[in-house]
């Protein structure tokens, strides 16, 4: 298959095309040929073709920005065990469609994702899909926080990182067994940040809003003290740790120290984070209640300039699915989580674009999580493996529920206009556009 995309934009910063329009050529899964492009020659956009007809063209001269391939590094597909909220079918289709080329999924499924039995068999069922999918083993035996998990026998057999997931170990001991095991083959362990015992019976964070609404809160300190703890661990046992979902002012602050000590300490957030504070809850939506909770004014704004600046290294979804009764019932029996992998760059684009440019755009998507976890660098040069993510910074883009590819209900932003398009992905020697 040969597929050509002409006229668009690179925004790689290791490219020597950065920056540049360019004529791009791909030939059964390498990039085969780029051409610089002298001048922006007439009012024509992009266009992609694939072999000799035309699939698509820019609207109103649009012009396609091609990138390296973005990486989700947290994304809760729910099978096996739990298909009514999500497949990993589902899933895939919807970070294709999200312009996600890499998606590392939790081990919360039942039975759990912590032997190279279950490992095998989420790689078996995303086999030959555009999108690659990395299981992230359990640290824990069964997700229970009470023995370590068959790790190496994992990673022997293609886990990529390690995670309890929604259910971060809060065993100190164990969790300093964990991050002296991975030690041994160079493996990192994902935590979310949440201390159980401060957040128990909390559905919001705990401010001036909950105490308005009468809403049990969760303080930001369930979220530093387990930050400090981990980040100590990690110290002590000099391994590598990645915190995942910060939302705190203080904790970007305990990882920004953390980073000037020289630790291998790296973080993401969720761009609903970025987006959205505590004042949601003030309509008792429980598409609203996520873990960790929906911050302050002052902790959102804390996470843009920690991005913007590089303390936070990545972006991730934590798409987290539920089912429509899941969310429909009172906010205190109501599930957890959002399920947003298809709206995540148009969330942190139209919440961003006034902070960051598309340079760390790409970073925070793609290049650092494939540095962190040692993914395919997907430079984009002659040569190279087309590992692409299509997208456009100018128009707007509504998802619907006739558009929409999860199966999940509790999607917030549905039917919302937010800046940027994504038009596609090119992996794996296969192409999906969207329409």
């Amino acid at each position: 298959m040969q597929v050509k995309l002409n006229k668009v934009r690179i925004t790689d910063t290791r490219s020597a095309f950065h920056d540049k329009l360019v004529d791009l050529v791909i030939d059964n899964h390498i990039i085969s040929d780029i051409k610089p492009l002298k001048k922006a020659a007439g009012k024509e956009g992009s266009s992609i073709t694939v072999g000799n007809k035309v699939k698509w063209t820019g609207a109103n001269g649009e012009i396609l920005n091609v990138s390296p391939g973005w990486v989700d590094v947290f994304a809760d597909y729910r099978e096996p065990g739990y298909e009514h909220k999500e497949t990993i079918a589902t899933g895939l289709a919807a970070a294709a469609a999200g312009g996600f080329t890499d998606v590392f999924v939790l081990p919360n499924t039942q039975p759990a994702i912590s032997n190279k039995g279950q490992v095998q068999f989420m790689l078996q069922q995303a086999a030959g899909h555009a999108v690659t999918l990395y299981p992230m083993g359990a640290i824990s035996a069964d997700v229970e926080g009470k023995t370590l998990a068959e790790m190496l026998d994992m990673r022997d057999n293609g886990a990529i990182a390690f995670t309890d997931g929604w259910k971060p170990v809060q065993n100190a001991n164990l969790m300093m067994k964990a991050l002296e095991y991975v030690k041994a083959f160079d493996g990192t362990i994902v935590q979310l940040p949440v201390d159980a015992a401060l957040a128990a019976g909390g559905l919001m964070h705990e401010g001036i809003v909950s105490t308005t609404l009468g809403i049990p809160g969760i303080p930001a300190l369930a979220e530093t003290l387990a930050i400090y703890r981990d980040i100590e661990l990690a110290r002590y046992t000099n391994s590598k740790l990645h915190i995942t979902g910060v939302s705190t002012a203080d904790s970007v602050a305990l990882v920004r120290k953390a980073k000037a000590d020289g630790l291998s300490v790296t973080c993401s957030v969720t761009p609903y984070h970025l987006a959205l504070t505590d004042d949601m809850m003030n309509t008792y939506d429980s598409a609203y209640k996520v873990s960790p909770p929906l911050r302050t004014e002052t902790d959102r704004m804390a996470l843009i300039d920690a991005l913007a600046d590089g303390t936070i290294d990545c972006i991730c979804s934590h798409h987290r699915p539920q089912e429509w009764d899941a969310k429909t019932k009172e906010l205190d029996y109501a599930a957890d989580g959002m399920a947003i992998q298809e709206t995540a760059y148009n969330i942190v684009w139209d919440t961003l674009r006034d902070y960051i440019g598309t340079d760390r755009l790409v970073e925070v998507m793609s290049t650092s999580a494939r540095t962190i976890f040692g993914l395919d660098e997907a430079q984009i040069e002659k040569g190279g493996t087309a590992a692409l993510t299509l997208y456009s910074t100018d128009g707007n883009h509504t998802l619907t529920a006739a558009n929409k590819k999860s199966i999940a209900y509790n999607q917030p932003f549905l039917n919302e206009l937010m800046a940027g398009k994504v038009s596609g992905i090119i992996n794996n020697a296969q192409i999906i556009l969207n329409k």
